[in-house]
């Protein structure tokens, strides 16, 4: 069974690199052969700051969210794997970012989330070191190999990564993410996850 990755761009600023790093993605994706792979763009996203008064895990499906946050509510419940590509801005992740996750709970649980980060010189880990303590706060399977982009702005030419073993990395992370994606799935047919 052929497993859907959702990946996220995590930025929604003016001139933002994450579509390039994005695209790159879902190219790597689509030739594993182990995912059915869809793009969510953050930038097309309604994504108030401003939240309901009841969490989402405890209003479930009568979570009050936005018109324009339909197609992102359903792709996130729709996948069983996610790739997040994330900028680091003052040494976190995009308050875009921040905002899909806390707009959403149980589209998190049991199922596992890698990432890309891109930045100055640390490639955008500090971003994802606190991604992982929040998602992992979800309920969700943090993945230990991620892809990493330092200098960026160096780094990448026409779309690709200059790094030759960049490929090689993405299909590590991809081969990671499938193993983990088939294990929950079955996992969450099972039995309900009791979290």
């Amino acid at each position: 069974m052929t497993n859907k990755l959702v990946i996220i761009l995590g930025s929604v600023r003016e001139g933002r690199f994450g579509p390039v790093v994005g695209a790159w993605l879902a190219e790597q994706a689509r030739a594993h052969g182990g995912f059915e792979v869809e793009v969510v763009d953050l930038a097309d996203v309604e994504l108030p700051l401003a939240l309901p008064a009841a969490p989402p895990k405890l209003a479930g499906a009568e979570y009050p969210r936005p018109a324009g946050m339909a197609a992102l509510t359903a792709a996130l419940e729709s996948a069983d794997a996610f790739l997040v590509v994330t900028p680091e801005y003052n040494h976190s992740y995009p308050a875009s970012l921040k905002a899909a996750i806390d707009w959403h709970f149980t589209q998190w649980t049991a199922k596992p989330v890698a990432f890309a980060s891109y930045g100055g010189l640390a490639g955008g880990r500090h971003a994802v070191l606190h991604l992982e303590n929040v998602l992992t706060e979800l309920h969700a399977v943090t993945i230990r190999d991620g892809l990493v982009f330092p200098n960026y702005f160096h780094t990448w030419q026409d779309g690709q990564p200059l790094d030759a073993d960049a490929p090689t990395r993405a299909k590590v992370v991809l081969d990671q993410l499938a193993w983990w994606a088939d294990a929950l799935r079955v996992a969450r047919e099972k039995a309900p996850y009791p979290g």
